[in-house]
């Protein structure tokens, strides 16, 4: 197994807060981006001129790259970051939009709009998307944001096809017991609750929270 670094950086939480808030207007617009190369019927001469400017960005963006990955991080106080995540990162335009909300007992929430880089079926989100984004909500929901968690099971129950468009993802802590902890989601869509999620995340050994779960 490779190793997963942790790292903590030197950055007060209003620094890293002003870099995510540098980044994510491009992130943004890079989705956008992808939604346009999907669905356009640009002629050659539009598409040569979109290939040239992309490929111009992109120089000068790599230009400043130092790794292969961006790895987790966090801050003296606590502030955590994740920014190629790839079912929420902030910087990176292959995650889905989402924003996830906790609610005071604990539970989670996102409201977001799914578009046609996420299609599987015709008009219909692609189940390993849906899947991923379950995945997500789940660990975050079983993490509390104060404990790391690692993804042990999870059961999906396809009940109905996703139409693109609006959708609402939501989780809740079942139960704990010891290291592990049982956690209950689905996504509704506009036509209903289209998917239903049960899994089992793990509390590693090293992790500094271990003692309060055993407790």
């Amino acid at each position: 197994m490779g190793e997963m670094v942790f790292r903590q950086v030197d950055l007060s939480t209003e620094e890293v807060d002003a870099l995510e808030a540098r980044y994510v207007p491009l992130t943004e617009a890079v989705r956008e981006l992808v939604a346009a190369t999907i669905l356009s019927n640009a002629d050659d001469d539009v598409v040569a001129e979109a290939l040239a400017a992309v490929r111009e960005v992109t120089a000068k963006l790599s230009a400043s790259v130092e790794t292969d990955h961006s790895g987790v991080n966090y801050n003296g106080a606590g502030r955590s970051w994740n920014w190629g995540n790839a079912g929420s990162g902030e910087r990176n335009a292959i995650a889905p939009p989402i924003d996830l909300k906790t609610n005071p007992d604990g539970s989670t929430y996102a409201d977001l709009v799914l578009g046609a880089a996420y299609e599987g079926p015709p008009g219909h989100v692609h189940g390993g998307v849906s899947a991923l984004l379950l995945d997500h909500l789940m660990g975050v929901t079983a993490s509390q944001m104060s404990r790391p968690t690692f993804t042990g099971t999870l059961t999906l129950r396809y009940r109905n096809p996703l139409p693109l468009g609006p959708i609402r993802v939501e989780g809740r802590v079942a139960r704990e017991e010891g290291r592990k902890v049982f956690v209950e989601a689905s996504i509704t869509g506009s036509d209903g609750i289209a998917l239903e999620a049960d899994g089992v995340f793990i509390t590693p050994t090293w992790s500094p929270s271990l003692e309060a779960t055993q407790n």
